[in-house]
């Protein structure tokens, strides 16, 4: 396959700085070679940045970095159109604000394609707030109320061509949501898989269904996969750390698993951030986690020492 490394030095939708360095943090750990010696073709495109800031206020005094991200999610909006015309985009990032650009640009692509369009979300997060329920003002909580098409952004986030049919992501991990986006979610059809929802079923039965559904579709799928999602005594390198999540295993089973199905066409990475790892443990592991969604198998794990 050809795939096309994409940096995406965003922080500015979370509260605690470090993530710009994602991107480096994930080179450094070996993305490239990594996806080569599995025999893909691997281009790094290097760091984006948006370029035009335009002014902006919004009445909730608690955000920050409006014109920012607005201008993030511009530009990125192109970038994944563009890029996923052909091969497989990686993006490195960057917090999850990255994804109210991301996604919005591959909706547009797969509507050219006529195919439907599917996200799988690996967070502890819904991110389902919207620009008047956030009390933080970390708009890393607000793109998958954006880029489905909820109400709130009109006039400050750019206008969707084809915003994401909530029915078509799903989400699994899910373990911190605050009371604003349990009732934004309500009857929306976005199908959640908490924690307990693993513990009670395994993450193989949940996911499952999902990829059959996205199958029975013929559908193109993208995975949004936030560190979070992962327990943070694997995974230590993330500001918005909640115990509970999901184990090493259950981690590269998701991914196994994705990768049998042949169904994803995209992947982004998230909330990284170098600053609070240990040795580089969560950098390495997320570019295990990648290796084993395009085709490592178990039996060809690398001996690691930490």
């Amino acid at each position: 396959m050809q795939c096309k490394l994409i940096g995406v030095p965003l922080q500015d939708g979370a509260s605690r700085l470090g993530c710009e360095m994602g991107p480096s943090a994930l080179r450094t750990a070996g993305m490239k070679p990594a996806l080569e010696e599995l025999g893909h073709s691997v281009t790094d495109l290097g760091n984006v940045v948006p370029t035009e800031i335009v002014p902006l206020q919004h009445p909730n005094g608690a955000i920050h970095h409006l014109p920012e991200i607005v201008a993030w999610a511009k530009l990125l909006s192109e970038v994944a159109y563009r890029e996923s015309g052909d091969g497989m985009p990686i993006f490195m990032g960057g917090d999850h604000a990255m994804a109210a650009g991301i996604i919005p640009g591959l909706s547009r692509r797969a509507a050219e394609k006529q195919r439907p369009f599917f996200v799988l979300w690996l967070d502890a997060h819904t991110d389902f707030h919207s620009l008047e329920t956030t009390e933080s003002g970390n708009l890393h909580g607000v793109p998958v109320a954006y880029f489905t098409g909820q109400p709130g952004f009109d006039g400050y986030f750019p206008a969707l061509s084809h915003p994401v049919d909530p029915t078509h992501l799903c989400m699994i991990g899910i373990r911190s949501v605050d009371p604003a986006e349990r009732r934004g979610l309500k009857s929306k059809g976005v199908t959640i898989h908490d924690m307990r929802s693993i513990d009670e079923h395994g993450v193989a039965a949940v996911l499952r269904d999902f990829i059959a559904m996205v199958e029975a579709a013929d559908g193109l799928l993208h995975v949004s996969l936030d560190v979070d999602f992962l327990d943070p005594s694997v995974a230590p390198a993330v500001g918005t750390t909640v115990p509970g999540g999901a184990s090493f295993r259950e981690a590269h089973l998701v991914m196994e698993m994705l990768h049998d199905s042949g169904l994803v066409t995209s992947l982004d990475l998230v909330e990284l951030n170098p600053f609070l790892d240990e040795r580089g443990r969560t950098a390495t592991l997320l570019v295990d986690l990648t290796a084993s969604l395009m085709g490592r198998q178990v039996m060809d794990r690398p001996t690691r020492s930490y």
